[in-house]
C-alpha cells in the first residue's frame, strides 16, 4: 500500500535518530543491565532502612516526670486531699546566675505540683536571722538556701548549713544527714527505722536518674544493687562529688573519684563484705587509667575547658553530665556511648520535692492530736521507704 501524501511527508522529515528509533524494535535489555537495576533497588531499600542509632538521649524533663508523679501520689497518701499546700522557704543572698536560674526552675515546679514557693531575697548579713525565723515558723515546711554564699569561705557557709534545723534541712547537708550518709545510715530512728535520712539533692538525682536507667539491679537486696557495677565520677568537691561517690560505694559499686589531686578508690570491700564504704588512694592512676574499665562516666567539672576524652570511653559506657557546663563532647559521645544523659538540673528539683515530702513523712504528730489512722501511719512509713 502507498503510503499518503501527508504520511510521506512526515516520513520525510524525521531524523535519522528518530528514524532509528521508530524503526528497530525494543530488545529486552542485556543479563548485567538487570542485575545492575535489581542491586540499585536493593541499595535504595538498603539506605530507606535507617540502621538503628546505637545512643539513647535521655533528657532530664523525662526523668524528673516520673518522680513528680510519685512526690504527688506520695504526698495524697500522707496528707490527705483536703491538706494545705506545704511551703518551701528558698533564700537567695548571691547573684550567681545560676542560682538565680535554679529559683525560678524550682519556683515552677513547686507551682505546678501542688507547693507554695517562698523565695525570700536576703543580705548575707542577715541570712543567719532569716533561717532561724524559718526554723520557728510552723508555716514553713523546708528550708532551701543557694550556694554558694561567701565565695571562698567554705567554713562561713558550712556554718550556715548547720543553722538550718534537721526536720527542715530539705538538702540533706547538716551533719546528721551527712554523717549518715557517709556510715551508711539510712534512717533518723534505729531501730524502728521509720524516719528516713535525707540526702543532697544533686547526688540522689544522679542516683535516681540511674535507678531510672536501670543500671540499678533491682534483682538485689536494697544497698547492694549496684555490685559487680564500675563507676567513674569526675569531681571530688564535698558538695557533689564526694558525697556522689560515697553514695555509689554504698550501694555496691566500685567506685573511681577523679579530681585535680589524683584518683581515689571507694568500693565496700571484696564482695562488699563492708556495711559502708570504703575510701583508698591510687597512687600513679590518671583518667585515662579509670576510663576504660567504667560501666558508668559521670562528669561534674564546673568548667566549659574541661571534656571527658571520648577515645577512652568504654563501648556502650553510660554517660552522664551533672555540671552547669558541657563536660561531655555531644555528638561525638554519642558515637560510643550507649545512654547520654547531658544534664540533670531538673530532676534536682524534682528530688528537692522529694525530699520536702520525706520532711513531712518524718514529722512528729502534735501533742494532743487524735490517734493517727493506721493507714495514714502506714503511708507516712512508706514514703520514699527505698532511697
Amino acid at each position: 500500500m502507498r503510503p499518503t501524501r501527508t504520511s510521506a511527508n512526515l516520513f520525510v522529515r524525521l531524523s535519522s535518530r528518530q528514524l532509528f528509533t521508530k524503526n528497530i524494535p525494543r530488545l529486552p535489555l542485556p543479563t548485567v543491565f538487570k542485575t545492575h537495576q535489581t542491586t540499585k533497588s536493593h541499595i535504595d531499600i538498603m539506605e530507606a532502612q535507617q540502621v538503628p542509632k546505637t545512643c539513647k538521649v535521655i533528657l532530664s524533663d523525662t526523668i524528673a516526670k516520673k518522680l513528680l508523679s510519685e512526690v504527688r501520689e506520695t504526698l495524697a497518701k500522707i496528707e490527705g486531699p483536703n491538706a494545705s499546700k506545704p511551703t518551701l522557704a528558698a533564700f537567695l543572698s548571691t547573684d550567681d546566675p545560676a542560682a538565680l536560674q535554679y529559683a525560678e526552675w524550682s519556683k515552677r515546679t513547686c507551682e505546678e505540683n501542688g507547693f507554695n514557693f517562698d523565695l525570700r531575697k536576703v543580705d548575707k548579713e542577715n541570712l543567719e536571722e532569716g533561717i532561724i525565723a524559718a526554723n520557728n515558723d510552723d508555716k514553713v515546711d523546708g528550708i532551701l538556701v543557694y550556694y554558694p554564699i561567701w565565695v571562698g569561705n567554705h567554713s562561713q557557709d558550712k556554718y550556715i548549713k548547720e543553722t538550718v534545723a534537721l526536720s527542715k534541712d530539705v538538702e540533706g547537708l547538716c551533719h546528721t544527714h551527712l554523717f549518715n550518709m557517709y556510715h551508711n545510715v539510712r534512717f533518723l530512728d534505729p531501730p524502728t527505722n521509720l524516719k528516713k535520712s535525707i540526702l543532697p539533692c544533686t547526688p540522689l538525682a544522679i542516683v535516681k536518674t540511674l535507678e531510672y536507667l536501670q543500671i540499678y539491679n533491682p534483682i538485689l537486696a536494697y544497698g547492694n544493687r549496684l555490685f559487680g557495677k564500675t563507676i567513674t565520677v569526675i569531681n571530688r568537691s564535698e558538695v557533689n562529688g564526694r558525697p556522689l561517690a560515697a553514695l555509689l560505694a554504698n550501694d555496691g559499686a566500685t567506685v573511681y573519684s577523679v579530681d585535680i589531686t589524683g584518683v581515689q578508690v571507694f568500693t565496700r570491700g571484696e564482695g562488699i563484705r563492708q556495711l559502708r564504704h570504703q575510701v583508698h588512694d591510687k597512687e600513679g592512676w590518671e583518667l585515662k587509667d579509670v576510663l576504660p574499665l567504667s560501666d558508668v562516666v559521670i562528669g561534674g567539672v564546673p568548667t566549659e575547658k574541661f571534656k571527658v576524652p571520648t577515645e577512652l570511653l568504654r563501648d556502650g559506657a553510660v554517660c552522664i553530665n551533672f555540671s552547669s557546663f558541657k563536660n561531655f563532647d555531644g555528638p561525638a559521645v554519642k558515637e560510643k556511648a550507649s545512654i547520654y544523659v547531658p544534664s540533670i538540673g531538673k530532676v534536682t528539683i524534682a528530688v528537692l520535692l522529694r525530699n520536702l515530702v520525706r520532711l513531712i513523712a518524718n514529722r512528729p504528730r502534735p501533742e494532743g492530736s487524735a490517734p493517727e489512722d493506721p493507714k495514714d501511719a502506714k503511708a507516712r512509713s512508706e514514703a520514699f521507704i527505698e532511697g
